[in-house]
């Protein structure tokens, strides 16, 4: 399956991150992304809004009678309806009804019924919403064996559930949004998070397993980060990085998206179908798209992931782990999928609010925006320099500084011997020689490693 190419931002190899203890101390101006012009004039304040009203409907309706919602061309949310009844309430309501052959429910015996069958690697199963079908997808490595069982499967549940082929590879993406890196790989910060007492980063949980050492990249400096102290993967993508020294610094509510250039994030929350949305990354930078549907399942090489978030985002070996986000809001981290942003492709994000959950953490966010959720009224924030930003151009976020409030950088106040925990000045022997030989061939691996998975990618 091809794609078309998408207009990108390219930002580098120092790109996307998350705030806090990995950026340094540059100014935020403005952060935007392309958009085709001429996008219709939308009803409502935001998408948040717009996918709440939505599914607002489709829990009054029941699923019996829906078949989910999605926003539209316009802005405005649509609700897929099963009777005519429920569709005028869906117009009360001041959405648009889409009279559809299959509820919510049969769609979902569907997906359980592809589930149960036997599993192949390589394939991709979600609802969607749109065209009221089940989409199955099949990469390049199903033999054709496998490609007619499950052929045989899906003809078995109906027409409803169509099936395709595609020419890339569905993969975990490891590598990284600001390039974290451990002596089994490279990964991504996603978002800063908190129990309320101790700083984590939430990243993806393929990235590496319980006790994996981080080291920062950025700048030079080969300072350690922190330790991976949970994960799960596969079944889920998310994982928890505990900072070597508890906390996240200033500008933690920050994501970074390149040349000194921010988003701040003000709070969580899961997206819509047809919502905008912006990914970052440090192989391949800031890039947007459209989410294309939800609780996907994906059968990686190394296991099932359910439960994902399906975008026509682009991504690249690199991106793994980096944050999903819109309007300010926090959506996911980067767990995999196939193409490159040279031709277009599918990606897989783990959502945030569910690993949160499972974590017992909160994403960290300004007092402000902390203030505003207490009061029962979080809005995303905007930007006073948005309004220099062209109509057709869609904003990812509100600006930031990206920098500590004493106007030093983050990578110096992490190498400052007066914020670093005793733990973290005597260092083993074996631990130093680990690291220096990492970092030795730090550049001729790098090269290596990004020529073998551009040439695997597919």
């Amino acid at each position: 399956m091809r794609h078309a190419r998408r207009r990108v931002v390219r930002r580098g190899t120092q790109l996307a991150a998350v705030g806090g203890l990995l950026l340094g101390g540059a100014m935020v101006t403005t952060a935007m992304a392309s958009e085709t012009p001429g996008t219709s004039a939308v009803p409502f304040s935001s998408a948040t809004e717009a996918g709440d009203t939505g599914a607002s409907l489709v829990a009054t309706l029941g699923t019996a009678r829906t078949a989910g919602s999605w926003i539209g061309a316009d802005g405005k949310p649509v609700v897929a309806v099963t009777d005519e009844q429920a569709a005028a309430m869906v117009k009360r309501a001041g959405a648009e009804p889409k009279l559809v052959s299959h509820s919510m429910n049969e769609l979902k015996a569907a997906t359980a019924t592809l589930r149960a069958a036997p599993r192949v690697a390589g394939t991709a199963w979600a609802v969607d919403y749109r065209t009221n079908r089940v989409m199955v997808e099949a990469d390049s490595t199903v033999s054709s064996s496998d490609w007619s069982d499950l052929s045989r499967v899906a003809a078995g549940i109906g027409s409803y559930v169509q099936m395709q082929r595609s020419e890339g590879k569905f993969t975990t993406r490891l590598n990284g949004a600001q390039p974290i890196l451990s002596t089994g790989g490279r990964c991504s910060a996603g978002f800063n998070v908190t129990n309320g007492t101790t700083d984590f980063i939430l990243t993806a949980g393929h990235c590496g397993p319980a006790k994996t050492i981080w080291f920062d990249e950025g700048q030079g400096n080969n300072q350690q980060v922190g330790t991976t102290i949970d994960t799960q993967f596969p079944g889920s993508d998310f994982s928890l990085i505990q900072y070597a020294n508890g906390k996240a610094g200033d500008n933690a509510d920050v994501v970074a998206i390149g040349n000194g250039q921010g988003v701040r994030i003000t709070g969580s929350a899961d997206p819509t179908v047809g919502q905008k949305v912006f990914r970052s990354g440090s192989t391949s930078g800031l890039h947007d798209g459209t989410v294309t549907a939800l609780n996907a399942t994906v059968n990686y090489p190394e296991g099932t992931v359910t439960g994902l978030i399906q975008t026509n985002v682009c991504a690249e070996p690199g991106d793994s782990g980096g944050p999903l986000f819109s309007e300010g809001i926090a959506l996911g981290v980067t767990s995999g999928g196939s193409g490159d942003c040279t031709v277009g492709g599918v990606t897989f994000f783990q959502p945030v609010t569910r690993a949160m959950a499972a974590l017992n953490v909160q994403l960290i966010v300004s007092k402000q925006a902390a203030a505003g959720a207490q009061s029962g009224a979080p809005t995303p924030s905007t930007s006073a320099t948005h309004s220099a930003i062209a109509p057709s151009a869609a904003s990812p976020g509100s600006a930031a500084p990206v920098g500590t409030s004493d106007g030093t950088g983050l990578i110096a106040r992490l190498t400052d011997t007066r914020n670093v925990g005793p733990g973290l000045l005597v260092v083993g022997g074996s631990l130093v020689a680990l690291v220096a030989t990492r970092f030795i061939r730090a550049e001729q691996d790098r090269k290596a490693y990004q020529r073998y998975y551009s040439a695997t990618w597919g």
